[in-house]
């Protein structure tokens, strides 16, 4: 008997997971998306069985053809086909407002009144997007219930599993990594683990909502904080004119270390929201009304990063007495992950939000180059894929996503094409030694501007 499963939202989690069901025998996969003007275009794009990334996904392409070939997987904007599923996963982004840091819950409770109306009895309905922990019991449970008129545990089964795909290995971080799943009794917690069963290879831990959606904030927390001590650290080093990079290589020859890397910014759509979530749910749903302070600081501190390649740069300019004026200003990478096309909360945008605050009426000419990201998803400069173009006539380069391309630039033809030979290098692409032979200026994050 065929399995019939709703999977809402097709972004970096709803596509890769709707695939690999729809590769499992019986399994029937409908995607929804809305048709906007954003993302619309995924919907035509998917039913012909195209990967709509243009990062490096090893095996999406080839999955997504193949299920839509034999009609195991389509995709429209319509709710109709929630009538007749088994499984609904909910894939919706949740982020959080940049000035309150309150979670925004519009598409969350949008999808949660829209499949009330058609929930039929026994339907399994699967939170995978990340979400303050007691959001699923305080919130999404009550919108299932009074619109339906059904009982959760009776007549439905709501479960919080969350995602924790990594753009780049989404397919491998669903299959290869333990899932966790808090149901909210034992039927939902059997119906999850079957349905995952047949996609995930590791081990499928079972817990209560509440714990499931304390683990999927508080795993992230924990490394925006570690990745906020390697930052704090690398600022550190270029106090003491040293290399942040060497004395993590010396710690992590330790087999039982490892220290996090430094860079441009903490980007992506989890760590720069869920330690809000995290506070958010522990104030709201508990009585104990403190703020974390470490989780806090961290967010802090990660988000000064982009800052402080402005300043990186602002110390160059001012060390030669130049005016930081009829310059033009590149941009390296505007995905936030290395050979991915993902911009969300890249830190290219605060670099430029930044640069545009200090400088906004300054002539600079501002172009990103990115191998990747398309013009579509990208409205802060001008973008091109072209780096020959982006680089010409160039006063400083600022290097902000660690592509591999970025790793084979010929340094001597690219001296001839720049004006001005700055660079600025926020994830480690280059070695101080060899850029300055090649009679570049150059500052990095985490390391002093002196050679000891």
């Amino acid at each position: 008997m065929p399995t019939n499963i709703v999977v809402i939202g097709m972004g970096y989690v709803g596509i890769p997971m709707a695939a690999l069901l729809a590769n499992v025998d019986d399994f029937y996969v409908t995607g929804i998306q809305r048709r906007s003007k954003r993302s619309g275009w995924k919907i035509d794009w998917l039913n012909q069985g195209k990967n709509p990334f243009e990062g490096e996904e090893p095996g999406l392409d080839d999955l997504i053809a193949k299920v839509v070939k034999n009609r195991k997987f389509k995709v429209t904007d319509k709710y109709d086909d929630v009538d007749e599923a088994d499984f609904i996963l909910i894939d919706v982004q949740t982020p959080v407002d940049l000035n309150s840091k309150i979670p925004r819950y519009e598409s969350l409770k949008e999808v949660a009144e829209r499949i009330s109306s058609h929930l039929k009895k026994g339907v399994t309905i699967i939170v995978e997007s990340t979400v303050a922990p007691g959001t699923t019991d305080n919130i999404i449970k009550p919108i299932l219930e009074e619109r339906s008129n059904l009982k959760r545990g009776q007549d439905f089964y709501l479960v919080f599993s969350f995602e924790r795909v990594m753009p780049g290995k989404l397919l491998e971080y669903i299959t290869d990594f333990p899932r966790v799943i808090g149901g909210g009794c034992v039927e939902a917690n059997e119906r999850a683990k079957f349905l995952y069963g047949k996609v995930v290879k590791k081990e499928l831990q079972i817990t209560d909502t509440l714990t499931a959606e304390l683990t999927k904030c508080i795993e992230n927390a924990y490394r925006d904080v570690n990745i906020a001590f390697a930052n704090e650290m690398a600022l550190l080093c270029e106090d003491f004119n040293r290399n942040i990079f060497e004395i993590i290589e010396l710690i992590n020859y330790r087999h039982d270390r490892m220290m996090h890397y430094p860079g441009s910014g903490v980007g992506g759509h989890c760590l720069t929201k869920d330690p809000y979530l995290l506070e958010y749910g522990h104030r709201i749903y508990t009585k104990n009304k403190y703020s974390s302070d470490i989780i806090l600081k961290a967010r802090n501190i990660n988000d000064y990063m982009p800052i402080h390649m402005v300043e990186l740069m602002e110390g160059i300019f001012r060390e030669s007495g130049r005016l930081i004026d009829n310059i033009k200003i590149v941009l390296l990478g505007v995905s936030y992950k290395a050979n991915t096309d993902d911009t969300r909360n890249t830190p290219t945008q605060n670099i430029i939000k930044a640069l545009k605050n200090r400088y906004h009426s300054h002539n600079i000419t501002y172009i990103a180059h990115d191998p990747y990201v398309k013009e579509r998803d990208y409205s802060e400069t001008e973008l091109t894929d072209d780096f020959g173009k982006a680089v010409s006539g160039a006063d400083v380069l600022l290097f902000t996503t660690n592509h591999s391309e970025y790793y084979n630039i010929d340094l001597d033809d690219l001296r001839k094409k720049i004006r001005t030979p700055i660079i600025i290098d926020g994830r480690n692409i280059f070695k101080k030694e060899i850029v300055e032979k090649k009679g570049f200026i150059y500052r990095k994050v985490g390391e002093g501007p002196e050679i000891p």
